[in-house]
């Protein structure tokens, strides 16, 4: 989970993520691919709950806070707003994207404006805990 404040988290890699999740506990009961154990049972078995990807957004709202607050170069890097030319073909999901979709309904402005106000902020990811992954 090294770095993982700067991953963009996209339902492909999310999917990979919980399936890695997934695995470890399996692994270490030796429980193999073939027993006919859903995902659940599994993790009932090891006492787990799914909590990876909830763990890295929560990482992520942690710097987000930072970073917007600081308001320097990775402020620019992170919103998208530095200078230069577009690339061509489909533009990369940014950081923001992610989040946007993760947090509900609403713009990345609006976002970036609650990030400065510490309890709308704080709300806003009580709700999206509470909502789940």
């Amino acid at each position: 989970m090294y770095g993982c404040e700067a991953w963009t988290i996209s339902k492909q890699i999310q999917n990979k993520l919980e399936a890695t999740e997934i695995w470890f506990p399996r692994r270490m009961l030796r429980i193999p691919w073939t027993a006919k154990k859903t995902n659940e049972k599994v993790l009932n078995e090891a006492n787990k709950r799914r909590s990876l990807v909830r763990t890295i957004r929560k990482r992520q709202d942690t710097f987000l806070d930072h970073v917007v607050r600081r308001g320097k170069l990775e402020h620019l890097v992170t919103t998208g707003k530095f200078e230069g030319k577009r690339s061509r073909g489909r533009q990369r999901k940014k950081i923001m994207d992610g989040l946007a979709t993760w947090l509900g309904p609403g713009k990345v402005s609006d976002i970036l404006a609650a990030v400065k106000d510490r309890d709308l902020w704080r709300d806003m990811i009580a709700n999206a805990y509470k909502q789940g992954t």
